[in-house]
This record gives structure tokens, sequence and C-alpha cells, in this order.
């Protein structure tokens, strides 16, 4: 087994994962993993810059991650930046702020590479289920992109769409700096219209149609089977592998299209960060399921975030 520490910085949330791997057997032996809300894609759609703000956020969230990496005394680490960073006049900022911090420079990695350790992370453990068919659709809904995986065990083909739940929400539902909220009928009509045309585009490099089962990352999804589960709290062991049908995704992402900020709050799996996105994230993954005719989405808690860990300790036993 190799310690390994994954950092999976994206547009709305910096993730952490601190774990025990071994790259021959698959096994995982999770000894930390932390989720801090940042919003570093803050208005990046609108300025094609990362604001000096969502900086010092993302910079906070790096320091009280270094001290944990220090203190577990991880052999190696891996800082991969999605999206937002991605798309930066300015994420020359950014990487220096983490070298400083974290001792490495961060990835800054296409939606392909992103795609290939989300499926990875996901699909690593589903080898060998006889209830679950193959090949697998991996849908990562992020906050700026959402990436689209078919494979078996490995990759086959995986494109990257800039439709996510930060995104959508920036563009189609805030008016005069502020969120509508709830939003109207046009703002809703808006931004289905955008992820629809995103689909499309998957479509053209990416057979969704040929998928047998449909796996569900991210913040967005593992928050909708919370909510379907009527979870008193976030419940990372419950909302694993959990299932949810398509009516049900599609009952929840009405409300969530309906409510009010307050609304939204009050639920009590629901993390406060995600209580303005949320709604775009499940019209997202509504969409998704509408356009292939899925009957239900596996959630999985396990992402990006495993795929890079499982990466790095392969790096490490073949150094």
């Amino acid at each position: 087994m190799t310690r390994v520490a994954a950092v999976d910085c994206g547009t709305n949330s910096i993730r952490l994962l601190v774990a025990d791997c071994d790259p021959e057997t698959g096994e995982l032996v999770e000894l930390d993993r932390r989720m801090t809300i940042v919003r570093l894609g803050q208005g990046v759609d609108r300025t094609g810059r990362l604001a000096p703000e969502a900086l010092e956020r993302t910079f906070a969230a790096c320091r009280e991650y270094a001290a944990v990496i220090k203190e577990h005394g991880a052999e190696r680490l891996r800082f991969v930046a999605t999206s937002a960073s991605r798309d930066a006049e300015n994420r020359d900022d950014f990487v220096r702020g983490v070298l400083d911090i974290l001792g490495v420079e961060p990835e800054v990695v296409t939606g392909d590479q992103e795609a290939e350790f989300s499926f990875t992370g996901a699909t690593r453990e589903l080898t060998g289920r006889e209830d679950l068919g193959k090949p697998y659709l991996v849908v990562d809904i992020g906050g700026g992109s959402t990436e689209f995986v078919v494979g078996e065990e490995q990759v086959r083909a995986a494109r990257s769409v800039d439709v996510g739940c930060v995104r959508m929400t920036e563009r189609h539902l805030v008016v005069d700096g502020e969120i509508t909220d709830p939003p109207t009928a046009e703002q809703i009509a808006a931004m289905r219209a955008d992820i629809e045309a995103a689909l499309d585009l998957a479509e053209k490099t990416v057979p969704l149609h040929e998928a047998r089962t449909l796996v569900g990352l991210a913040g967005s999804v593992t928050t909708v089977s919370a909510i379907a589960q009527n979870l008193p709290a976030y419940d990372s062991a419950a909302i694993h592998h959990s299932r949810v049908s398509h009516d049900r995704v599609r009952e929840i992402t009405e409300w969530l299209l309906h409510s009010t900020h307050a609304e939204r709050a009050a639920v009590p799996s629901m993390h406060p960060g995600r209580v303005d996105v949320i709604a775009a994230g499940a019209l997202v993954l509504l969409s998704i399921m509408e356009r292939i005719g899925a009957e239900e989405v596996v959630v999985s808690e396990h992402d990006i975030l495993d795929g890079i860990a499982f990466k790095v300790a392969e790096d490490v036993e073949q150094a």
C-alpha cells in the first residue's frame, strides 16, 4: 500500500483525499476525505478571470489541507485543477499561490484527463457487479463543466462540455447581481436549452445511448440522492452506491427549481454552499437521464479524487 494525497480543485469546491492505495488490487483505504466550498469559479464565465476573494478562499483551504497532508505523512501529493482554472486569464496567480502553500504545482488538466480520472475512481470498485450492466456512462457534474465517459474496464470515449451548476446559475439565473429566487419559466427554459445543446455536443464524441448503467458523481448528484432518501444529515455511506429513479430525480428537480432559498437551505442534508446552485445541477442530471432514457442513476461518492489517488500510487510504484 502506498500513502498518497490527492486534491481536486473545481469551480465550486476544493477536495482532499489522503489514502493508502494498492493500484494492482484496486484497494483504497481512506484516511481523510474532506471538501470545502470555495467557489473559485465565481464570475469566471462573465469576466474570464479568477476573483481575488475567490483565490483567497481557495488558498485558505489549501493551508488547511497542507496541515492534514503533513499530519498523515503522505508520500506523494498530486493537485489537479479543473474547469475554472482552465478558463481564467490570471490562472498564473492561482498556480503560484498553490505552489507556495503545498509545494506542488497544480496541474490544469484537460477535460479528457478529468474524465479519465473520474471514470477510474467511480468504476474500479464496480468490477464484478452482475447487477450493473456495461458499458457504464459516468457523468461528473461539476461547477463549471460536466464530463461524460463511456467504457467498460477502460475509457472508450470521453467529452467535457461547459455546463455545470455554477456556470448555469450565473449564466441564466442571475439578474443585476442577484439570483432569481425562484427562477422564472423563461430562465428555466433558457437553461434547459443550453444543457440540451451541450448534450448534442457530447453525443458527437460519446455514444451516450449505448450505456447500460448511468453512474453519477459530484455534489449535485450526491445531494439529490440525500434528498431522495430524506436523510437527516449528509451521510456518505448511505449515499454511496444508492440508486435514484428517474421519476424521483424529476420530482426533486421540479421542487428545487420552484423553491425559495430558505426552503432549500432548510433541507438537513444540503451543504450551505450548494443552496444557490443545486437546482441547476439537478436539472443537468435530469436532462441527461431523459436524453438516454435512464430509469435510474447509481450514485458514487468515489470519483475524480479516487482516480487521482490511484494514478499517484501507480506512479510511485513505477518510479
